[in-house]
């Protein structure tokens, strides 16, 4: 680990900041300059509990040796192989070990960059299937209300983030939205599935009898919707959506950005709810965060269905310059014997009902409204304060960095997900910092 602590740069102008409060940040920088398992180490030394597997992608801990090891040995052996047209054997290991994990009806896999990369693939995908099984009438793609599917012009398309849409047009033509799942009138404080709103999936047959099934090419949505605040689907409901795509022909998408890996106790969400999705699009965990990398899973029928014609001729125009990376695969590969090896696709469940519990001790905690819980996934949803929506959690996330805490807000909704190595003594340090936290916010 670097001993370059207190060392900042000398000019943060530079660097348009992602999803920031640009000024606010360099007013008062939050520098991290270190991490070793379950902890980042700030610039003034202190060690930050990480609540949030940095960005719901360090599902293994921080600087784990195998992965380390696996980049390091790759760098020095073969730094890049181009994908077009050529090979090298560590991204074909990668694909069968991951089709290996993956629901057994997903046989097929290609290498992205990121989540937004992989929606943007299963999107194309979705539409290039139709056309080639002689449907190509078939080009409407159907997202939901609150959906998060990357930031890219189809992600934000299909996605229902307003602040992601609003500043850039009319988007992508021909798509429709479902309504979310969030009722808090009558799910509040729900421990996992909510009783109420499987019903909401019936609203894709509204869908389909405004715009006909023969103009639908595909419905995509998060299992457990992450990044809008953690919502989590009703019981039947994704099992109702997915009856009514096979009635209708449409395919559906899995966005598991976020639960692929282990996040809900199982390597997929997929197998936690027992619905089998056509397509699935992962990332983030996929690496464990080190190397930027995304892939998405497809069935036996669409790849066929593209594996005609003359031999010589390429099958589907699509890919990207680090599709199966050999640095990215390597670290993957690390990361899957890191999971393997620690048991920790799994470990969420064994902590599931422990870290329900803690979550839930925040019920009279001030300015509390909702508590929702999934896996490893945890919300606390805030009374927003009033004329300032947004601050209070944002007030709540700086408050909790200074404690030694690292949160995730998004508007009035602290999401926590932490990495899946925790322990349940860190578990009570994470819940107990928050509540201190929200004692002291106005």
């Amino acid at each position: 680990m670097s001993n370059r602590l207190n060392v900042a740069p000398n000019d943060l102008s530079a660097f348009w900041m992602p999803f920031t409060a640009n000024r606010q940040f360099k007013k008062a920088p939050r520098m991290l300059v270190g991490a070793q398992d379950m902890h980042y180490v700030a610039a003034d030394g202190r060690k930050i509990l990480d609540g949030t597997a940095g960005l719901w992608c360090v599902n293994a801990g921080h600087c784990r040796p195998k992965i380390t090891e696996a980049i390091r040995e790759q760098a020095g052996e073969l730094d890049y192989a181009p994908a077009f047209q050529m090979g090298h054997p560590k991204v074909f290991e990668l694909a069968n070990r991951l089709v290996d994990l993956a629901p057994d009806h997903l046989n097929h896999v290609m290498f992205t960059n990121s989540g937004s990369e992989s929606v943007e693939t299963a999107l194309k995908v979705a539409l290039a299937y139709h056309r080639a099984k002689g449907n190509g009438s078939r080009f409407r793609l159907i997202g939901r209300e609150r959906g998060y599917h990357g930031v890219n012009f189809g992600g934000i398309s299909v996605g229902g983030i307003v602040s992601n849409r609003k500043m850039f047009g009319t988007l992508l033509t021909g798509v429709d939205h479902l309504p979310h799942t969030h009722l808090p009138a009558k799910n509040a404080y729900t421990r996992g599935e909510p009783e109420h709103g499987a019903d909401l999936a019936d609203e894709l047959e509204r869908i389909v009898t405004l715009h006909d099934a023969s103009t639908i090419a595909a419905v995509i949505v998060e299992p457990v919707a992450g990044s809008t605040g953690v919502l989590i689907p009703p019981k039947g409901y994704l099992k109702r959506l997915r009856e009514i795509c096979d009635k209708h022909g449409i395919l559906l998408i899995f966005d598991e950005v976020i639960t692929g890996f282990g996040r809900l106790g199982t390597p997929f969400a997929a197998d936690y709810f027992d619905v089998k999705p056509d397509i699935v699009t992962t990332a983030k965990g996929l690496t464990n965060g080190v190397i930027p990398m995304g892939a998405v899973f497809v069935t036996d029928e669409i790849h066929n269905a593209f594996m005609t014609g003359p031999e010589h001729l390429i099958e589907f125009f699509h890919g990207y310059t680090y599709s199966g990376n050999p640095m990215a695969s390597a670290a993957a590969l690390g990361t899957l014997d890191t999971y393997r090896e620690e048991g920790l696709l799994t470990r969420g469940a064994e902590l599931a009902d422990y870290w329900a519990d803690a979550l839930h001790s925040l019920k009279d905690t001030r300015h509390v409204i909702d508590i929702r819980n999934i896996g490893l996934i945890g919300a606390i949803e805030l009374e927003p304060a009033a004329g300032e929506p947004t601050k209070r959690a944002f007030s709540a996330f700086v408050k909790a960095f200074e404690k030694g805490c690292l949160i995730r807000t998004t508007g009035d909704i602290i999401a926590l997900s932490p990495p899946l190595i925790i322990e349940k003594n860190q578990i009570d340090e994470l819940i107990d910092t928050v509540r201190t936290v929200l004692g002291e916010v106005d």
